[in-house]
């Protein structure tokens, strides 16, 4: 199971998203599921619903036990976590999940992507 994880800032939009999940697609080709912190969930939700794919929501309090491939200090002070999007991809993907590679960031710069696969 391949999950893609969404960290992003407020001012994303579904096209911040879009553009993020398409460089992941083109890198590493199937997703098969979404996933995002629950304080976070509302845009991903959308996301998903548009293009027809199932969301998973992680506890925002678990994003800090993940360790993460990169560390953005902005997401250390806002989520105590190095990247939220590689963080939440692992959560979601299950025990023993791993990252396919750093998250990437969306052309403007609004939203950050990580895949990692799983069992779940």
């Amino acid at each position: 199971m391949r999950i893609a994880g969404f960290g992003f800032r407020r001012e994303a939009t579904l096209e911040s998203l879009a553009q993020a999940l398409d460089q992941l697609a083109e890198q590493y080709e199937a997703i098969d599921k979404l996933a995002v912190a629950h304080s976070m969930l509302p845009l991903v939700e959308e996301f998903g619903r548009l293009r027809g794919i199932e969301v998973i929501s992680v506890a925002d309090a678990e994003l800090p036990t993940v360790t993460t491939l990169t560390h953005s200090a902005q997401s250390l002070q806002a989520r105590g976590t190095g990247s939220v999007a590689e963080a939440v991809a692992l959560l979601a993907a299950g025990h023993n999940a791993r990252l396919l590679g750093p998250r990437i960031i969306s052309a403007d710069r609004q939203a950050t992507a990580a895949l990692a696969e799983g069992n779940r």
